[in-house]
């Protein structure tokens, strides 16, 4: 599967946001904040992660029924496994 450049950028992105993330994780765990605003953010890196996860198999899905000739049943389901991996 090849991503278009427009579906790779946006997952990029949201994966950049999830890195940013992680790294003020890290920053309120030196600094000692509060687990409450602590377990907010790895809940908000978690959700960052999982649409990236979900755009990229969206992607796969897209492409896989619009090709000539429909779905490949293999490619299609080996896109159902990732997706559930994501569950």
């Amino acid at each position: 599967m090849q991503l278009d450049e427009s579906s790779a950028k946006d997952i990029v992105i949201r994966l950049r946001r999830a890195r940013g993330q992680l790294d003020g994780i890290i920053a309120m765990l030196e600094q000692g904040r509060p687990c409450k605003d602590i377990v907010t953010q790895l809940a908000a890196a978690s959700r960052a992660l999982d649409r990236a996860g979900f755009r990229l198999v969206a992607c796969g899905l897209r492409q896989c029924v619009t090709e000539e000739g429909g779905a490949d049943p293999e490619a299609t389901a080996e896109l159902e496994k990732l997706f559930l991996s994501l569950a």
